[in-house]
């Protein structure tokens, strides 16, 4: 990333864990939600890493992000759980639910857990990360409650977010597969990245306000607003209706049918699925096909032009190792977005600046 600050991983955490403060955080809120988005960023995606602050704090100062909420059980019928988000972050939230989750599938086998009302719950990849480091196979189908930013297959104007859908399969004896994608063509916050540091994205995943394709991000940044097109044409708009009802309408109680102006808060609805393999008879059955499997898949010889075939999470742990050593880079435009929105929580840009020091790459 040319022109990028490059931050050592811990220094960034620190640093936006001192404007999380500014919120009214607790010390371990605030610990938590910079630890997840720097993860965000480790694991290369940029878009759900420590460039969300700004967005954050628009939303707080507007009254829509709740410092310091907790999860609220709504419905518990044992392998089934509704909760209620509170506004709060979906950092905190999202850890708190997935941990009520896997008690319950531990105990019965599965849990169904309906969260809604959640401030943004960053990479959803996270959640699936927490349930198979329990053993745990999970299924996730979010919704995004914000202004319209994806417009339906053949449609002309935004109508849904960008609706992740992620699941995450632990294999014995090597990493687990972590699926985590948006149903859009890009992430939302990958146009983001793109207007700050002055790119394109690539054709074919975004129209102007007029419905023409564009290859410039500030039609998903700044007014007024273009649109974002879903992945695979029919297939990820599908996927995208399939996440607003599940994790919408069913999991949170609102799905996204409602002009949302311009609040700049983002609330999410989750309904995700976990598993416990153990309950289901053989565990060393499913674990042993399941490796084999993922063996034989990856054993595929690449063709020319691509390296060697990899299960999704691989490329993550890859990058997060390399981020890890070499540091982690952020643009100047974001990095400025971040110190503004600090100060505008009373936190000063130099205590900010200081906690990170960042350096040129």
């Amino acid at each position: 990333m040319a022109g990028a600050l490059v931050f050592e991983p811990a220094a960034l955490q620190a640093a936006v864990a001192a404007v999380i403060a500014g919120f009214g955080s607790g010390p371990a809120e605030c610990d938590e939600v910079a630890r997840n988005l720097v993860e965000a960023n480790l694991t290369g995606h940029d878009s759900h890493g420590v460039g969300m602050v700004p967005r954050y704090v628009e939303g707080f100062l507007e009254g829509g992000l709740t410092p310091n909420a907790r999860v609220r059980v709504e419905v518990d019928t044992g392998p089934l759980l509704r909760l209620d988000g509170q506004a709060g972050f979906g950092q905190v939230i999202g850890r708190e639910a997935m941990a009520m989750g896997i008690e319950r599938a531990r105990a019965h086998g599965v849990c169904a857990v309906a969260l809604g009302n959640a401030h943004h719950l960053g990479r959803i990849g996270a959640w699936a990360e927490q349930a198979v480091a329990a053993g745990l196979v999970s299924m996730h189908f979010v919704n995004v409650v914000a202004r319209p930013i994806v417009a339906p297959h053949g449609g002309a104007d935004a109508r849904f977010g960008t609706n992740p859908f992620t699941a995450g399969v632990p294999l014995r004896g090597r990493p687990p597969m972590i699926l985590d994608f948006a149903t859009s063509m890009i992430a939302q916050g990958k146009t983001r990245v793109a207007h700050n540091k002055g790119e394109p994205v690539p054709e074919g995943c975004l129209i102007d306000d007029q419905g023409r394709p564009t290859t410039d991000p500030r039609w998903s940044v700044i007014e007024p607003p273009g649109a974002i097109l879903p992945f695979g044409l029919h297939k990820g708009y599908g996927m995208a209706v399939l996440c607003e009802l599940l994790g919408g309408a069913l999991a949170g109680g609102q799905a996204g049918h409602r002009e949302q102006g311009s609040r700049r808060r983002v609330l999410n609805g989750m309904l995700s699925v976990l598993i416990d393999p153990r309950a289901l008879g053989d565990p060393d059955r499913f674990e042993s096909e399941a490796l084999d499997f993922a063996a034989w898949v990856t054993a595929s010889p690449p063709r020319e032009g691509f390296g060697p075939v990899q299960i999704a999470g691989d490329p993550e742990r890859a990058l997060r190792e390399r981020r890890q050593r070499e540091g982690i880079p952020v643009d100047p435009e974001t990095w400025r977005q971040i110190l503004e929105g600090g100060e505008r929580l009373g936190v000063p840009a130099e205590a900010v600046s200081r906690l990170g020091r960042p350096a040129a790459a």
